[in-house]
């Protein structure tokens, strides 16, 4: 007898799950997504700063190519390594979304903006972002969020947009109208990023977006570095390599994980607490001076999280 035999062949014992080690398995799934989504917030929330150092000695142009190559680098090293099949065909267009929104879109469009604004002013894009994931998540999807979960949604969205908004003024710019379109582009990446995940590990789905871009980014940064001739500071460094590894892949792999196992519109309103987040990289890596309204906003937003954590869909 083969050694996988007694695993696959039929057997007469029934094995009877009990509804509490059901609950138990349930809890124990949502709770290790929760976290998992956390730390991808944590990850996501140093890109900004991580950004702004990168941009001290390349081009907004050079170093979404460079990172992107990097990042598509260190998936296909990871595919190759583990003998991972190429995905079937029905997926290649949902890759396609998150490569436009998540490899590609969002990166561009924030880096773009980053050149004329700050990162606390930037940091409305991620307020708006968990509100416009879970609306495009509704409509792509047919699941409802019910009314409790909206409500709390709309109250940490308008909490973490009057703090931004108050903090620039309210000054519509042409970085505004670069944010406003990086939104909309990641909403969608991520909303088809969390679809996939749940019919292929969430890690292989921002690799195989990333490999997907390889015949873009590659002629991309080959170009871009020879128009921008990046001048490397340990700051400009280390922030290409956060961008590339940190926020563009391993990031990514533990939050759609995480959103595969909790659903889409509640692992988008972790994101709530990312602008407070980016403030304290912030004022920690760059510098910048930490509002007064910040711990304020800080507990209103942790309120709303708790809400719709708690709120059935």
């Amino acid at each position: 007898m083969r050694a996988h035999d007694s695993a696959t062949a039929p057997s007469s014992i029934a094995v009877s799950t009990s509804p509490t080690t059901t609950a138990a398995v349930r809890t124990a799934t949502v709770r290790a997504g929760t976290v998992q989504a956390a730390l991808g917030v944590i990850a996501f929330s140093l890109t900004f700063p991580a950004t702004a150092w990168g941009l001290e000695g390349f081009g907004a142009w050079s170093l979404v190519a460079v990172r992107s190559v990097l990042a598509a680098v260190i998936a296909g090293g990871c595919l190759l390594a583990l003998r991972v099949p190429v995905p079937g065909r029905r997926h290649w267009a949902g890759l396609a979304v998150v490569a436009a929104g998540v490899v590609v879109g969002f990166p561009l469009l924030t880096t773009l903006a980053l050149e004329t604004s700050t990162t606390a002013h930037a940091a409305v894009v991620v307020g708006l972002l968990p509100l416009t994931t879970s609306a495009l998540s509704a409509l792509r999807t047919g699941i409802r969020p019910s009314r409790t979960f909206w409500t709390a949604a709309l109250a940490g969205a308008g909490a973490v947009i009057a703090f931004t908004v108050q903090q620039s003024g309210g000054a519509v710019t042409t970085a505004d109208l670069y944010l406003l379109a990086a939104l909309l582009v990641c909403a969608a990446g991520y909303t088809e990023g969390g679809r996939l995940a749940r019919v292929m590990p969430g890690w292989q789905v921002i690799a195989w977006a990333l490999v997907l871009c390889l015949p873009l980014t590659v002629p991309a940064a080959a170009l871009a570095l020879s128009y921008d001739t990046p001048h490397l500071t340990a700051h400009s460094v280390a922030g290409l390599l956060w961008v590339a590894a940190g926020s563009q892949f391993l990031g990514l792999v533990v939050w759609y994980r995480g959103m595969a196992a909790i659903g889409v519109p509640k692992a988008s309103q972790l994101q709530l607490a990312q602008p407070l987040l980016t403030l304290v990289w912030s004022v920690l890596l760059l510098g910048e001076h930490l509002p007064v309204a910040a711990p304020l906003t800080a507990a209103a937003v942790l309120v709303c999280i708790a809400v719709t954590q708690r709120a059935r869909s």
